[in-house]
């Protein structure tokens, strides 16, 4: 399936607050793993499947994404710099991606669903991706446009299982039979972020800051009978804590990084 037509769009103004050890001096997407912005993490998975056109929904801190992508060229290669005049010469070109970054400024205090109203303007289709600037898997985005494509349903979610927030243990007899750090959850499923959506699911929708994605679009979607869900039983993870940052740190360390495509 081709889905280089696609564009994502990228919720990437939220606060943080949960992670503010990091988030005090940047944006939330903007946190690295693995030496790298985990917004380019999730980037790099779309563009794994073809799509190469993203709307990225900036808010708070956002002139540090701005700075990061209209600086791109530069902070990746070798540069000489004339300090007479100010002009700079890149020395060498290396692989840069072939993507095309829309910035936008959804406001500093717009929620969710606002966010994405307001960035609107800048997609081109009928159906378009979006994602939250904080989460990456292993999903397979082929399937899911397609099981958009079949449901006929004007949004899909994607469904995950998530990790428990604590480490599980088996006791019999007063003995520890079995120990797992944050073990899978099989019992339930969770949004995921990952969607596609109609782009005239927003047309009622009012350009109102205090607009959130889950409970005044999400939540009418699934009453009208027009939101479907594609079950992911793969890899997701969210980044919410310092925790969190540290086990994808160590993930990708360890080479065992499952939305990492590997080479």
């Amino acid at each position: 399936m081709d889905l280089s037509h696609m564009q994502a769009v990228i919720l990437c103004g939220g606060l943080g607050t949960r992670l503010r050890e990091e988030t005090e001096f940047k944006p939330k997407p903007m946190v690295e793993i693995g030496g790298e912005p985990i917004l380019r993490h999730i980037m790099t998975i779309y563009s794994n499947f073809g799509v190469k056109r993203f709307v990225l929904c900036l808010g708070y801190k956002g002139e540090v994404i701005r700075d990061y992508f209209v600086n791109y060229r530069q902070n990746i290669a070798d540069l000489e710099v004339k300090l007479v005049t100010g002009d700079v010469n890149i020395l060498n070109h290396r692989e840069c991606d072939d993507w095309n970054v829309v910035l936008a400024d959804t406001g500093q205090n717009a929620m969710t669903g606002a966010r994405i109203k307001r960035a609107l303007k800048y997609v081109d289709n009928d159906h378009f991706f979006a994602t939250y600037g904080d989460g990456v898997s292993d999903i397979d985005l082929h399937g899911l446009y397609q099981h958009h494509l079949d449901n006929k349903k004007l949004a899909t979610v994607t469904a995950v299982r998530p990790s428990s927030r604590f480490g599980e243990i088996s006791v019999e007899q007063g003995s520890v039979t079995a120990f797992e750090e944050k073990p899978q959850v099989s019992e339930s499923w969770i949004n995921g972020g990952f969607f596609v959506f109609d782009k005239k699911v927003f047309d009622s929708v009012p350009d109102d800051e205090g607009v959130v994605l889950e409970t005044s679009v999400l939540n009418k979607l699934a009453s009208d009978g027009q939101l479907s869900a594609y079950k992911h039983p793969g890899f997701w993870q969210c980044m919410d804590t310092i925790r969190e940052t540290q086990v994808l740190n160590q993930m990708i360390k360890a080479g065992n990084a499952p939305w990492i495509k590997q080479k």
